[in-house]
């Protein structure tokens, strides 16, 4: 089981009033509060909120939010790779499985306090974490960002916290030229867990 440490919540003052960062939060405390209707880019709000109480249950699963009252206006998740992808064989990898700001709370910078608040809990410097960034499931819409311009937008907040864009030749991320792994290595990831993670980097069999 990941353990967690912080000095969460933290109060962040917005025009919108007084926001709360908070995480690791239990399933219990999801069960009190709703998901706000903005946070629909992935699923609708209410099986998104389902989802993030699965996530909190798993004996992996951090789940970091940032609340107004009762609502949930934001959150990003973190769980072992999929059992089906590569990353899954690696013992030190988490994965950065979503993170969200409901539409109509883009310009308070959200994303930004989920991250820096997760990644001052010291147990992520004992894992690798990737996220895969695949642009079928950017919000181009809303944001009014074209492809480019939305990769460059993750880049700059996933740099903040640390993660760089690696090459790989899985074969989803090279499905599209915007599509991109970034990888976060912590500071206590030994040398022998970071060579296994770049030797799986490349998998693909050369056929004659």
């Amino acid at each position: 089981m990941i353990s967690s440490s912080g000095e969460l919540p933290v109060e962040i003052k917005t025009p919108q009033g007084p926001v709360f960062i908070e995480g690791p939060v239990s399933e219990d405390y999801l069960k009190k509060l709703q998901m706000n209707d903005g946070l629909s880019n992935f699923r609708t709000p209410d099986r998104q909120h389902e989802a993030l109480r699965i996530i909190s249950r798993a004996p992996e699963g951090l789940v970091y939010i940032a609340r107004t009252a009762e609502e949930i206006l934001g959150y990003v998740v973190f769980h072992y790779p999929s059992q089906f992808s590569r990353w899954s064989k690696h013992p030190r990898i988490l994965e950065l499985g979503a993170i969200e700001v409901s539409s109509k709370s883009k310009r308070l910078k959200l994303g930004t306090h989920l991250l820096k608040a997760a990644f001052a809990n010291p147990v992520m410097e004992e894992y690798i974490i990737i996220t895969t960034e695949f642009f079928w499931h950017w919000d181009l819409k809303d944001s009014g960002l074209d492809v480019w311009n939305y990769q460059r937008m993750l880049t700059k907040l996933f740099g903040s916290v640390h993660f760089k864009k690696r090459r790989t030749d899985d074969p989803e991320i090279l499905e599209h030229p915007a599509n991109m792994l970034m990888v976060r290595i912590g500071a206590r990831v030994s040398g022998t867990y970071t060579k296994s993670f770049d030797n799986m980097l490349y998998q693909q069999s050369i056929v004659d």
